[in-house]
């Protein structure tokens, strides 16, 4: 087994870990298998020769993962910022590796109107029942978030998208128990379950796209060569 094989096998196998421990309540577990995610996923990427924003959002996500194993306050606000450095880094990677015609421009116009309606209906719900204090960074996050969630599709296609779409539920599920709204069973595992697989469809399909388009100038070259 090849080096690139060996560590993605190993990130299904940390989040399978992961998630077997959050659904039978094994707190000791998901402390343990949680902060192996990113640094498998970017590492198996860097292999695959990533973009360094992709490697970098990743490694933003680490942090953001490992602050909000503990539920004290600044530790949230900490874990949040990571994660919008992380999101920046999205943003940075689709203007500069993502491509302008990934989706009709009529449906881009669909994807926007409908992605603006969830962050605003979302924020407006979220508001008079969010902390005082955790109010604005919540709806500044979110909108970037969500920012994030739309270039992904629109410039990167559809497994990127989806992980956008992903990351947006999985962050909705912690902004929804942070303001006290029921949860579903284990709200952790699901929570999780979307964020993990937000960020292995965001990484797929960052390097498939990549991939994509260095595939016509290598038949090329080869044509030359022959």
């Amino acid at each position: 087994m090849n080096a690139p094989r060996l560590l993605l096998t190993a990130f299904g196998l940390a989040a399978a870990v992961d998630l077997v421990c959050l659904a039978a309540g094994l707190d000791a577990g998901h402390t343990v298998a949680k902060p192996l995610l990113m640094p498998l996923l970017a590492l198996w990427a860097a292999l695959r020769k990533a973009p360094r924003p992709l490697l970098a959002a990743l490694l933003f996500g680490w942090g953001g993962d490992v602050l909000l194993l503990s539920d004290a306050e600044p530790a949230f606000l900490a874990g949040m910022a990571s994660f919008a450095a992380g999101h920046v880094c999205y943003l940075v990677l689709f203007a500069t590796y993502g491509s302008r015609n990934a989706v009709p421009r009529a449906r881009a116009g669909v994807l926007a109107l409908g992605y603006a309606a969830a962050l605003g209906t979302t924020v407006a719900l979220l508001w008079p029942d969010l902390p005082a204090d955790l109010r604005v960074p919540v709806a500044g996050y979110s909108l970037l978030l969500t920012a994030m969630a739309y270039r992904s599709a629109t410039r990167l296609g559809l497994f990127a998208g989806l992980g956008g779409a992903l990351f947006l539920l999985s962050d909705t599920l912690i902004a929804t128990g942070v303001a006290g709204w029921p949860q579903p069973p284990a709200p952790d595992f699901w929570i999780m379950l979307t964020y993990i697989a937000a960020q292995a469809l965001l990484t797929c399909g960052t390097l498939g796209a990549l991939d994509a388009r260095r595939a016509p100038a290598a038949t090329y070259g080869e044509m030359r060569a022959a």
